[in-house]
């Protein structure tokens, strides 16, 4: 067990780190845990978006840039915690736009309806990651198939109760969160998603150095030494998923400040997360990555996709990079656990 899941081993473990043969797999395994190889891309990616478009050039364009990305970035919270659990999470983009449409039905623009919505649309997301992980700990269905069943049951939700068109508006005070900001010197405002994704990033990061942060990530790497240990797996994957509901409901609040009402905000998003967390160096499968690299991974396709509509590229290329991100990451994770000296000695047997 390496020293994210908050376990050790004994003297066993002080013994083996210091053969030759441990301390470069130790190297490797905070290479992979680290956020290096995704940062040298973002500030590549932010360098080449200063030549390729003069709004990039002041402060602004970057606020501007982290403001977009903030929704996608917090999606990526909550994704990392069920990715580095062992699951997937596919119900976040229709439970965005779930959010966004029961927002507006509920206020339908009255400003007193803020206060409450607001705390409705956190319980609501929290709900639906609860159930799917119940469902699939309890159950043992695998989550890729009940997020996916949440998935069309969310969409097929909206749909019945629009017919397609959202009814009703967001408040002001609602939009405010997603489109306002601060005025600050010399930078100019400061959006309050770029504040509160600030505040969530500080959060989950004292999360994970926490000893149920580093027991998450253990359940992804060995979930039966967990259970040895006397961790309850099933009661800490459901945690994964409630987080993952939570971060799906912030990012609805500032994409429907952001963008407004629409049966089509979400669309897309539980992609586009996955490939950002993977594209963070998180392994698919569980157990290897860091919640600030996920983040970043979302930064760095924002800011990819940024400046592939500068370059004039054809928006259909987003989903072909999307696809190859995740394709070269299942098979990185599949390679990766193949090469474990465990399954060596097994397939060598």
């Amino acid at each position: 067990m390496t020293g994210d899941t908050g376990t050790t081993s004994g003297t066993t473990n002080d013994t083996s780190a210091g053969t030759p043969a441990a301390r470069p797999r130790s190297r490797r395994l905070r290479l992979a845990d680290g956020t290096g190889p995704v940062l040298a891309v973002l500030v590549v990616l932010l360098v080449a978006l200063a030549f390729a478009g003069p709004a990039y050039i002041e402060p602004a364009g970057y606020l501007a840039l982290l403001k977009r990305a903030a929704p996608l970035m917090i999606l990526a919270i909550g994704q990392y915690f069920v990715i580095v659990s062992g699951g997937f999470d596919l119900s976040v983009g229709s439970l965005v736009t779930a959010e966004v449409v029961i927002a507006a039905r509920l206020m339908d623009g009255d400003e007193s309806a803020t206060l409450w919505v607001i705390p409705l649309l956190l319980g609501f997301g929290a709900l639906v990651g609860l159930v799917n992980g119940l469902i699939t700990t309890r159950l043992l269905v695998p989550s890729f198939i009940v997020t996916l069943g949440m998935l069309l049951v969310l969409d097929g939700a909206v749909f019945l109760w629009t017919g397609g068109s959202p009814r009703g508006a967001l408040s002001d005070a609602f939009r405010e969160v997603g489109r306002g900001g601060l005025e600050v010197p010399l930078l100019g405002q400061l959006p309050w998603s770029v504040v509160l994704l600030a505040v969530l990033c500080v959060a989950a990061v004292l999360f994970m150095r926490g000893g149920t942060g580093r027991t998450l990530v253990a359940v992804g790497d060995n979930p039966d030494v967990v259970r040895l240990g006397g961790g309850n797996v099933e009661r800490l994957r459901t945690l994964a998923f409630v987080l993952s509901g939570l971060s799906a409901a912030v990012a609805a609040i500032l994409l429907g400040g952001f963008a407004g009402v629409s049966a089509q905000v979400g669309d897309g998003l539980e992609f586009r997360v996955i490939t950002a967390v993977v594209l963070g160096g998180v392994v698919l499968g569980g157990g290897r990555g860091s919640v600030v690299a996920a983040m970043a991974g979302a930064l760095t396709l924002e800011a990819l996709f940024s400046l592939l509509n500068l370059l004039g590229v054809a928006g259909g290329l987003e989903s072909a990079v999307q696809g190859g991100i995740i394709i070269a990451a299942v098979a990185y994770a599949a390679v990766g656990h193949r090469l474990l000296p465990g399954n060596r000695t097994r397939r060598n047997r």
